[in-house]
């Protein structure tokens, strides 16, 4: 039986990592992605322009809120497997928008799982949550399967409702349909608004003069950091089982951003030291005394997620996953990337030319 799978946000970090898992394990590919007037198929175009192209890689405009479109596709391309990532996925913006959050980031599951329902046949589904359902509470810490959910965002809420619809899908019509809890996950794709990748540009600005500082919200905000490319193999490997489940993959280490914001600027021979507390913190060039880092109180979340660390012993016994790149080779991975793109060198040789 051939292996077709259908993946929305195909165009996302997590959807073009994807796409390229399943295509070397010779799989056909669909992708679905909205109509703008500027590309943003910048994280597939090599997927596009290579011999994937017309054979095994093909691209549908759609929108996941638009279920009669849903129904039409699932019907036309009948897919063995569903991975639905797209979203309304920064948890900031959802404030600002949190009503269409909680239609593109949760009614939205509930259109897919009825698209395959009613005209997807015997198709596994795979539902992108993620650990801002916990809340960030340290007493909860580690987070597991187990561990009660307490979102803090519109973002959060409304991944809530897609949790729990693909909980009820699977328990009502007995369909294959798994939750994948996945803590931070980052990458040189992920989008210049999140904090790890803003970091990283940032520093490589400042390095090439177009920029003075950076700024951010809470330094003391903890999270569970992985690389994307990783994490992909786990969501897949949860539709390979003979049952169908939810699962936690993160990295069971946790970093505060100020840890990231060091790490990254040891990539490129810079040591930051730290003066005052809170609102008036500020990182300075430990050689030679230049203002780097401030802190921002318009980078503050209403409601704070404080601390996130996984445990993913589920994923590890259960599905033989398990995250190959390590912190300190994520924040290096992201800062090499950055430092090509806008220096013109890697953080090796940038070093070497001090």
């Amino acid at each position: 039986m051939n292996n077709v799978a259908l993946i929305t946000g195909i165009n996302g970090q997590d959807g073009s990592y994807l796409a390229e898992f399943l295509l070397e394990k010779g799989y056909e590919v669909h992708g679905l992605v909205r109509r703008h007037s500027i590309s943003v198929t910048s994280r597939i175009d090599h997927l596009i322009h290579s011999p994937y192209n017309n054979v095994k890689f093909f691209l549908h405009y759609a929108d996941t809120t638009d279920s009669s479109g849903l129904m039409r596709l699932m019907a036309e391309i009948k897919p063995t497997e569903v991975y639905n990532l797209a979203a309304q996925s920064h948890v900031g913006i959802s404030f600002e928008v949190p009503e269409y959050t909680a239609d593109a980031t949760g009614m939205s599951t509930l259109k897919l799982l009825e698209a395959i329902r009613i005209n997807g046949g015997p198709c596994r589904f795979y539902q992108a949550s993620t650990s801002e359902l916990f809340g960030g509470l340290p007493e909860t810490a580690p987070q597991s399967e187990k561990t009660p959910f307490y979102p803090k965002s519109p973002y959060g809420v409304a991944k809530l409702y897609s949790y729990w619809i693909t909980v009820n899908y699977r328990e009502s019509y007995n369909m294959f349909t798994c939750n994948g809890i996945l803590f931070n996950h980052e990458s040189p794709r992920r989008g210049e608004n999140f904090v790890t990748r803003k970091i990283t540009l940032a520093i490589a600005n400042i390095l090439a003069g177009k920029q003075e500082k950076l700024s951010l919200g809470n330094m003391n905000a903890k999270r569970d950091w992985g690389f994307a490319g990783d994490y992909v193999e786990g969501m897949w490997l949860m539709l390979q089982q003979d049952k169908p489940g939810d699962y936690v993959l993160s990295t069971n280490e946790t970093h505060t951003v100020r840890e990231f914001v060091e790490a990254a600027f040891q990539e490129v021979g810079i040591t930051v030291r730290w003066e005052g507390t809170g609102v008036n913190e500020k990182g300075y060039d430990s050689r030679t005394g230049r203002l780097l880092v401030d802190v921002n109180p318009e980078f503050y979340r209403p409601a704070e997620v404080e601390f996130l660390w996984g445990d993913c012993s589920k994923a590890e016994k259960e599905l033989n996953w398990k995250r190959k790149v390590d912190f300190k080779g994520l924040v290096a991975m992201m800062m090499d990337a950055d430092m090509q793109a806008v220096v013109g060198v890697g953080c090796e040789e940038f070093k070497n030319r001090k």
